[in-house]
């Protein structure tokens, strides 16, 4: 029992002592045994509540913890990006979900363990569960809204704590506690569970499935070409590709079974080709607009992708290019908006080599065109992401001078917004877009004037983001995480 001044005592589950662990395997299985324990704790004294009524308690369950403290300013291997921490001290990081991220954990425990040689220690944090998250995985429970149950919620349990659901890790605006214990992973486990629970609901898929690269676009017509390619792949024995996932969470493994939309679409209908360890495919059509791009890469970092890619259609801005051309996004012009305040428009967002050797290897491939002839469909240079899809309606003067100077040759509304959360959020990032349109010389998007265009292009486009994210899952995982996206004082963990 915890004493607390408050007029209703607090009943927690059972608290085990610390427990320190050099082996990543037993670290991460003692993570999921304590999460557990706190989520059916507060399952079971919910669905209590809900049929009994407010009893003169609080419940209170705790997140799990990893924790490690070093003593050496011996340095660490520093061809890797992560897996060290900057000075000696404590980092600690509060952790969600294991099962879902045993992977992700089990790795990164155990470059800490072989990099510094000193046990980590497993415990209960001190930050709350809240009961929204701890009920979302099951079926028969929901949380009703502020007002709808018999009790006062907030009275009997924990809700959703902005203090520890931020990204202040990940911007570099972490204030350390007075106990000097520093950040080992960048999002605390309320900022995960908020991304989780946001995620089923902008998707309609469940984070289960998603795969470590994800294409994102802004074109429903690449989901049914995506959709063939999961079957021909489903079809073939040796593709290494399990299953499909459709919006709905609706999921086959034969090339011939039925998928069945829903009827209602989410926001941001996703798909997803598995493989058994998680490095296929996910796409996710984001829309139009920067707003709906940093929303779905705001929740989808949480996961820790190897890669995203935008693939998606553009105007181009250059007399020289056709429709149906490619453009391989190497700087980015932002005038997207919507990360200003977390990432100022004077941070360069830089292009990230091996991303841009996958996407050039992946156009030559599917296109069968190398060299000087490459450059007849490709062109290489700045993208420009603009918050107004009508900008075209505005005084030209500024907005063309502007894309002079920048020495853009394409603009969107979306790369820029994608490109910059993944130097934010560490996530490698890459952009190859298909010219669309063409509206400074005339060459507008109308009905039925790019219908060649679409029935030509779409697939050999997605085709070539699929054909990169082959590439990268077959890159080393040391490589691929450039050290170009870590910061002064970065976390241990990826």
């Amino acid at each position: 029992m915890h004493a607390e001044a408050t007029e209703w005592p607090i009943l927690t589950p059972d608290t085990p002592a610390p427990e320190a662990f050099d082996d990543p395997v037993k670290a991460v299985e003692r993570l999921e045994q304590l999460y557990e324990t706190a989520t059916r704790f507060l399952c079971d004294h919910f669905a209590q509540t809900l049929q009994n009524g407010a009893p003169e308690q609080r419940y209170r369950a705790f997140y799990p913890e990893v924790r490690i403290t070093t003593t050496s300013f011996a340095k660490i291997d520093s061809r890797l990006s992560f897996g060290h921490v900057a000075a000696p001290g404590t980092y600690a990081a509060t952790i969600t979900r294991p099962d879902l991220f045993r992977q992700y954990l089990r790795q990164q425990i155990g470059i800490l363990l072989q990099n510094y040689g000193t046990p980590v220690v497993i415990s209960l944090s001190d930050t709350p569960m809240p009961v929204h998250f701890a009920v979302a995985h099951d079926a028969a429970l929901s949380v009703p809204q502020e007002g709808a149950a018999q009790f006062t919620l907030r009275d009997v349990f924990d809700v959703p704590d902005l203090t520890t659901t931020h990204d202040d890790i990940v911007n570099g605006t972490y204030v350390t506690p007075p106990d000097g214990t520093g950040p080992l992973a960048p999002f605390t486990a309320q900022r995960v569970d908020y991304s989780l629970a946001r995620l089923a609901h902008y998707t309609a898929t469940d984070p289960e499935h998603f795969q470590n690269h994800v294409l994102f676009t802004n074109y429903q017509f690449y989901v049914a070409e995506f959709e063939g390619y999961a079957r021909k792949m489903l079809a073939d024995p040796d593709s290494g590709y399990t299953a499909f996932v459709s919006t709905g969470n609706v999921e086959i493994t034969r090339d011939d079974e039925p998928l069945h939309p829903p009827a209602k679409m989410p926001q941001m209908p996703t798909y997803h080709l598995k493989r058994a360890d998680g490095s296929g495919i996910t796409l996710v059509n984001i829309g139009v607009g920067p707003s709906n791009a940093k929303t779905a890469t705001d929740h989808i970092a949480v996961l820790r992708p190897h890669a995203w890619l935008m693939v998606g259609h553009c105007a181009g801005l250059r007399n020289s290019q056709s429709l149906g051309d490619f453009v391989l996004a190497h700087a980015y012009l932002r005038e997207d908006k919507v990360l200003d305040d977390d990432l100022p428009v004077w941070v360069p967002v830089p292009a990230l080599a091996e991303i841009q050797t996958s996407l050039e290897t992946a156009v030559a491939e599917v296109t069968e065109l190398t060299g000087y002839e490459l450059k007849r469909i490709m062109r290489t240079g700045t993208v420009a992401s603009v918050d107004n899809r009508n900008w075209e309606l505005r005084d030209q003067t500024g907005p063309v001078q502007r894309l002079s100077q920048s020495r853009a040759i394409a603009l969107d509304m979306e790369s820029a917004t994608i490109a910059a959360n993944g130097f934010r959020f560490r996530v490698p990032y890459g952009t190859l877009l298909c010219v669309s349109d063409k509206p400074l010389h005339g060459e507008l998007k109308l009905p039925g004037m790019a219908s060649d265009f679409y029935k030509t292009q779409v697939a050999r486009h997605l085709m070539i983001g699929i054909r990169a994210m082959e590439h990268l899952r077959n890159m080393p995982l040391e490589r691929l995480h450039s050290r170009k996206l870590r910061s002064f004082d970065e976390t241990a963990f990826l």
